[in-house]
C-alpha cells in the first residue's frame, strides 16, 4: 500500500488498506465465483470503486475484466460493468461519475468538470498510457473489443464505442495498426454511424476522428465505406452551418478523411459531393445574431473547401476541383460572403482566404472574380473593396494579410488581370472620378503606414511576376510632385523613398519591388542605372557595418545591385557590366559582397515564407518576406554570385558562346520552320490525294451509271428493234409475208443455236467435274481396303461406285442426244437455206398458190420440228438438273469418307502413341523390379529369377496333370 501512496502522491487521502483489501476480495469473487449473480456484484462493485482507485483496480482487476469480456458474453450487464471499469482506467479525463445504464446528453461527449493541475494531469496521461499498453500488449483483446461492438445492446456498445476511442487517444498508432489488419475491424466500427440512437452514433463519430488521424491507409477504407455520404447526410439533418456540436463532429472528421490524402480527394469530387457543399453558405440579408457554434461550423466548412484546392496539391487535382466549385456555383455563393455585411471577422477573413486559393491559376474563376462588383452606390469592383482594406491601417492585421493573399492568387499566372492592374496606373487610362486599383497602390506605397508600404510593394510586385510587357509599361507611370516640379517617374519615387532612411518594413518592401521589377528586364535596368545617385547609394548601403536589423538591407541591396550587372546590356557607357563588377571590387569587395547577398536566405523569415504562398505572420513587424520573392532570390543567387566573380575575358568567352549558341538556335529554329512549312505542304498533299480519290470513286460511280443507262438504252433499242419487225410484218403484201414468215423462223432457229451452244458448254462442264470425280475414285479405291479394315459400320465403296456407273451411262446418253441435236441442227439450217432460196426465185418475187401451199405446209413441218426440238432441249436440261444433284450428293459421299479417313488416322496414331508410353512404362517398372532384385541379392537375400519362376510354375502344372489322371 506504500507503493499506492507514492504512485498517487497527488492525492491528499491517498487509497486506504481496507480499499485494496476490498478491491483484493472483489478480484477473487470475479475470479472464483461459480454464480453469474455474484460475478456482476463484484464487477459492478469494481466499477464504482474504479476512479477513486485506480492504480489499484488496474493492477489486481484488469485480467480479471478481461476474463469477463471473454466468458460471459451471453451476460449484456456484466459486460457493461467490465467495459465501464475499464474505460475508468484507461480513461486520463476526471469525468463526472455517471451510471453506465443512464444514457448521456446527445451530443455524446463527456463534461469536464473540473480540470487537474498541470502535474496531476500528466501523471493521469503516464497511467493511462500504462495501463493501455498492458491492455494492448495481447493484439487479441482489440479484436475481442471490436467483436462486442457488433452487440447492438445499448449495454454494451456503447461503453465499448467510448473505451476504444480512449485506446486510441492514448495509443493511437499501435491500436491502428492492430486494428487496421484485423478482419472487417474497420467495417464494424463505420456501423456506428447507422445506429439509429444518436448517443452511439455521435460517440461513434468521436471514434472514428480518433482512428483516421495521420493514418491513410485508415483513412482511405473509411472513405470507400461510404463515409462522404453518411457524412453529408448527418450535416444536412442537423441543420447544416446552423446545426450543433454533432455537424463539428462530422467536419473534423471529413477534414481528416480529406487533408493531405489525394486518393480520397479525387474520390470526393468524382463522386459529386463537392456539389453538396454549396448549401453550407447560403446566407440571408439578416447576418446579425451568428452563434459561436454556428461560427466554428462555418469555420471547418470553409477550411474544407480550401482542403481541395490548397496549393500543396497537384496541380491537375487542383485544377479540376476549382472547376468543380465555379460550375456548381459554390465560388459564386462565396463571393456573396465576401460582400455581405454582418459577417464576422473571422468568417470574413477565412472566407477571403478560401476565395483565393478557388481562384489561384484558374483564368475561368480569376475572370469571374474580376467582374465581381460590391453592392455600393455607384457598384465598385470587389478587388477595389478588398484593396481599400489592405492599405486602411485601422483594419485588422488578419485581414490585411488575407486580402493580400487574395489579390495575390488573383494575380498568380493571370497576365490578363496583370494588365488590367497596371493599365490602372497608365496616364492615358486613369479615371479621376473614381477609385481604381492603381491608386489605392500608390497610396499605399507612399502612405506613413509601413505595413501598407509593404503589402502595396507586394502587390504591385505581383502585377509585375514574369510579365515583361508591364515591366515596360509600367516605366511610364509618373507621378505628380507638388510646387510646379516636373513629374518624376514611379520607378524613381521608389528610389527616392529609399534614399530618405525609411522604417525597415518599408525598404524591404521597396526594395523586392524593384528587384522583382527590374529582373530580366534589361530596358528597366537601363532606367534604373539612368539615375546617377542610385548606384552610389547602393554601394554605400553595403559597404557600411550596420546593425542585424539592416543586415536584411544590405543583402536585398546587394541583389538589386547585382541584378543591374546581370541584366545589364552595356547601353550606358559608365555602367557597364565590367564597370559595375570594378566598382564592387574596389568599394565593397568581391567577398564582402557575397557575403552580404547570402544574409538574405539565412534569415529566418525567409525559411518561413519560403514554406507556403499565404502570409502568415505572427505580428505585422515580422512581415518581410514574399513567397514568390523568395523563388525570385533562389533563382538569382547563384547566377548573380558567378557572374561578379568572372574576369572581362571569360564573360568575353560567353558573350561568343552565347552568340554562337544563339546562331545555333536560329539555324535550329529555321530548320524547324522549314519541317512545318513542309509538314504543311504534305498536308495539303494528302488532302488533295484524298479529294482526288474521292472524285475518282465519284467518276467511277458515274462511269457505272452510264454503263447501266446505255444498256438500258440497249435494251429498249432491243425492244424497238422487235415491235418494229412486228408492224413490218403486219403490212398485207406477199414480200412481208415472206419476210415475217423467214424473220420468225430465224429469231427461233437463232434461240435454238443459243440453246445447243449453251448444252455444249455444260456438257463440257459436267465431262470436266466426271474427270475429277474418277481421280478421286480412283484415290479412294486405293485407301479402300484401309478404310475398310479400320472402320466397321462405315459406307459401302460398292454402292458408291454403281452409282457413279450409272452417272456416267448418263452422262454418255446426254452426249448422244447432244450430237443428234447437233445433226438435226444442221439439218434445219439446210432446209432453211432451201426455203430462203425457194421463196425468191426470180426477180419478179412473186408466188404462185401452189407454191405458197408448199411453203406453208414446209414452214408448219418446221415449226413442229423445232417445238420437238424445244421439248427435247427442257428434258435434256431436267437431265442435267438431276444429273447435277447426284453429282453433289455424290460429292458429298466423298467428303464423308474422307472426314471418316481422317477420323480414323487420328484413333491410330493416339492409339499407338498411348501404346508407346505403356511399352515406356513397362519398360521402367522391369528396370526398378530388376534394381530390386539385384539389392536383394546384395543383402543376402534368396531371389528366384523369372525363368526358375517359370520353370517351377511349369513343374508344379504337370503335377496336377498327374494327379488328375490318377
Amino acid at each position: 500500500m506504500n507503493f499506492f501512496r507514492g504512485v498517487m502522491g497527488g492525492q491528499a487521502a491517498g487509497p486506504q488498506p481496507s480499499g485494496a483489501e476490498t478491491i483484493q476480495k472483489l478480484c477473487d469473487r470475479v475470479a472464483s465465483s461459480t454464480l453469474l449473480e455474484d460475478r456482476r456484484d463484484a464487477v459492478r462493485a469494481l466499477k464504482s470503486l474504479s476512479k477513486k482507485y485506480r492504480l489499484e483496480v488496474a493492477t489486481q482487476a484488469m485480467d480479471h475484466l478481461i476474463n469477463i469480456l471473454q466468458t460471459d458474453r451471453s451476460d449484456s450487464e456484466i459486460l457493461g460493468y467490465a467495459l465501464d471499469t475499464l474505460y475508468n482506467i484507461i480513461c486520463n479525463d476526471e469525468e463526472e461519475e455517471q451510471d453506465a445504464v443512464t444514457p448521456i446528453p446527445v451530443s455524446g461527449k463527456p463534461k469536464i468538470v473540473s480540470m487537474p493541475d498541470e502535474a496531476a494531469q500528466k501523471q493521469a496521461d503516464d497511467l493511462g498510457a500504462q495501463f493501455t499498453n498492458k491492455f494492448i500488449q495481447d493484439p487479441e483483446h482489440v479484436t475481442l473489443l471490436l467483436t462486442l461492438l457488433e452487440e447492438f445492446d445499448f449495454h454494451v456498445r456503447w461503453p465499448g464505442v467510448k473505451l476504444l476511442t480512449a485506446i486510441l487517444k492514448n495509443q493511437g498508432p499501435q491500436v491502428q495498426g492492430i486494428i487496421l489488419v484485423s478482419p472487417m475491424g474497420v467495417s464494424r466500427l463505420m456501423d456506428l454511424l447507422a445506429d439509429s440512437r444518436e448517443v452511439i452514433r455521435n460517440d461513434g463519430l468521436l471514434l472514428l476522428q480518433q482512428l483516421t488521424k495521420s493514418n491513410a491507409a485508415i483513412q482511405k477504407i473509411v472513405a470507400f465505406e461510404n463515409a462522404f455520404e453518411r457524412l453529408l447526410d448527418i450535416i444536412t439533418e442537423e441543420g447544416s452551418s446552423d446545426g450543433g456540436i454533432v455537424v463539428e463532429d462530422c467536419l473534423l472528421l471529413l477534414l481528416n478523411l480529406l487533408k493531405n490524402n489525394s486518393s480520397n480527394q479525387n474520390f470526393f469530387k468524382e463522386g459529386s459531393y463537392i456539389q453538396r457543399m454549396k448549401p453550407w453558405f447560403e446566407v440571408g440579408d439578416d447576418n446579425s445574431g451568428w452563434s459561436a457554434q454556428k461560427v466554428t461550423n462555418l469555420h471547418l466548412m470553409l477550411q474544407l473547401v480550401r482542403v481541395m484546392v490548397s496549393p500543396v496539391n497537384s496541380p491537375g487535382a487542383t485544377a479540376s476541383c476549382q472547376k468543380s466549385m465555379y460550375q456548381c456555383g459554390l465560388l459564386q455563393q462565396l463571393c456573396t460572403i465576401l460582400m455581405a455585411t454582418g459577417v464576422p471577422a473571422d468568417i470574413l477573413t477565412e472566407t477571403i482566404n478560401t476565395v483565393s486559393e478557388v481562384i489561384r491559376g484558374s483564368q475561368v474563376n480569376q475572370d469571374y472574380f474580376a467582374s465581381v462588383n460590391a453592392p455600393s452606390n455607384p457598384p465598385r469592383p470587389a478587388i477595389v473593396v478588398l484593396l481599400m482594406s489592405m492599405v486602411n491601417e485601422r483594419q485588422p492585421f488578419v485581414l490585411r494579410c488575407a486580402v493580400l493573399y487574395c489579390f495575390q492568387c488573383f494575380l498568380y499566372k493571370n497576365q490578363k488581370g496583370q494588365g488590367e492592374i497596371v493599365a490602372t496606373l497608365l496616364p492615358s487610362t486613369i479615371d479621376a472620378n473614381s477609385i481604381s486599383a492603381g491608386q489605392l497602390l500608390c497610396g499605399g506605397l507612399f502612405s506613413a503606414d509601413s505595413l501598407s508600404n509593404w503589402c502595396a510593394a507586394v502587390a504591385l510586385a505581383h502585377a509585375l511576376q514574369d510579365n515583361l510587357t508591364q515591366k515596360e509599361q509600367l516605366l511610364r507611370v509618373q507621378l505628380a510632385t507638388s510646387l510646379g516640379k516636373p513629374p518624376v517617374s514611379l520607378l524613381q519615387q521608389c528610389t527616392n523613398i529609399l534614399s530618405q532612411g525609411s522604417k525597415v518594413q518599408t525598404r524591404v518592401g521597396l526594395l523586392m519591388l524593384l528587384c522583382t521589377w527590374i529582373s530580366n528586364c534589361p530596358i528597366a535596368v537601363t532606367h534604373f542605372l539612368h539615375n546617377h545617385e542610385n548606384v552610389p547609394f547602393l554601394t554605400a548601403q553595403i559597404s557600411e557595418n550596420l546593425g542585424e536589423d539592416e543586415r536584411l538591407v544590405q543583402g536585398l541591396c546587394a541583389l538589386l545591385l547585382g541584378i543591374c550587372i546581370y541584366y545589364n546590356d552595356n547601353s550606358l557607357e559608365n555602367y557597364t557590366k565590367e564597370k559595375l563588377k570594378q566598382l564592387i571590387e574596389k568599394r565593397i569587395g568581391k567577398e564582402n559582397f557575397v557575403e552580404k547577398l547570402g544574409f538574405i536566405t539565412k534569415h529566418e523569415l525567409y525559411s518561413r515564407a519560403a514554406q507556403k504562398p499565404q502570409p502568415v505572420f505572427p505580428s505585422p513587424e515580422q512581415m518581410l518576406f514574399d513567397h514568390e520573392f523568395t523563388k525570385l532570390v533562389k533563382e538569382l543567387e547563384g547566377v548573380i554570385t558567378k557572374a561578379v566573380h568572372k574576369s572581362s575575358e571569360e564573360e568575353k568567352k560567353e558573350e561568343e558562346v552565347k552568340k554562337t549558341l544563339e546562331q545555333h538556335d536560329n539555324i535550329v529554329t529555321q530548320y524547324k520552320e522549314l519541317i512545318r512549312e513542309q509538314d504543311s505542304q504534305i498536308q495539303e498533299l494528302k488532302e488533295q490525294v484524298t479529294s482526288a480519290s474521292s472524285q475518282n470513286e465519284q467518276l467511277q460511280t458515274t462511269i457505272t451509271q452510264q454503263l447501266s443507262q446505255i444498256q438500258q438504252h440497249k435494251d429498249q433499242y432491243n425492244i424497238l428493234k422487235l415491235k418494229l419487225g412486228k408492224d413490218n410484218q403486219s403490212q398485207p403484201n406477199s414480200q412481208g409475208d415472206g419476210s415475217q414468215v423467214n424473220g420468225l423462223q430465224t429469231e427461233e432457229l437463232t434461240q435454238l443455236r443459243e440453246e445447243v451452244e449453251e448444252l455444249r458448254k455444260q456438257h463440257t462442264l459436267l465431262e470436266t467435274q466426271l474427270s475429277e470425280k474418277d481421280a478421286i475414285i480412283n484415290a479412294l479405291r486405293s485407301e479402300a481396303p484401309q478404310t475398310a479394315e479400320s472402320s466397321a459400320g462405315g459406307l459401302d465403296n460398292t454402292d458408291l461406285l454403281k452409282e457413279l456407273e450409272a452417272l456416267r451411262g448418263q452422262i454418255q446418253s446426254q452426249s448422244a442426244e447432244i450430237g443428234q441435236l447437233q445433226t438435226e441442227r444442221q439439218e434445219l439450217l439446210r432446209t432453211a437455206d432451201a426455203v430462203s432460196c425457194d421463196a425468191f426465185p426470180g426477180s419478179d418475187g412473186l408466188l404462185d398458190a401452189a407454191k405458197m401451199h408448199e411453203l406453208e405446209s414446209r414452214l408448219a413441218a418446221q415449226a413442229t420440228e423445232a417445238e420437238r426440238l424445244k421439248k427435247e432441249a427442257k428434258s435434256s436440261s431436267e437431265s442435267r438438273a438431276e444429273l447435277e444433284q447426284q453429282l453433289a450428293s455424290a460429292t458429298s459421299t466423298v467428303a464423308i469418307l474422307q472426314t471418316e479417313k481422317a477420323k480414323l488416322q487420328t484413333e491410330v496414331k493416339e492409339s499407338k502413341k498411348e501404346q508407346d508410353d505403356l511399352l515406356m512404362l513397362l519398360a521402367d517398372q522391369d528396370q526398378k523390379i530388376h534394381g530390386l532384385k539385384q539389392r536383394l541379392k546384395d543383402l543376402g537375400e534368396t531371389v528366384d529369377d523369372e525363368d526358375d519362376l517359370d520353370a517351377r510354375d511349369q513343374t508344379d502344372d504337370d503335377d496336377e496333370e498327374d494327379e488328375d489322371e490318377d
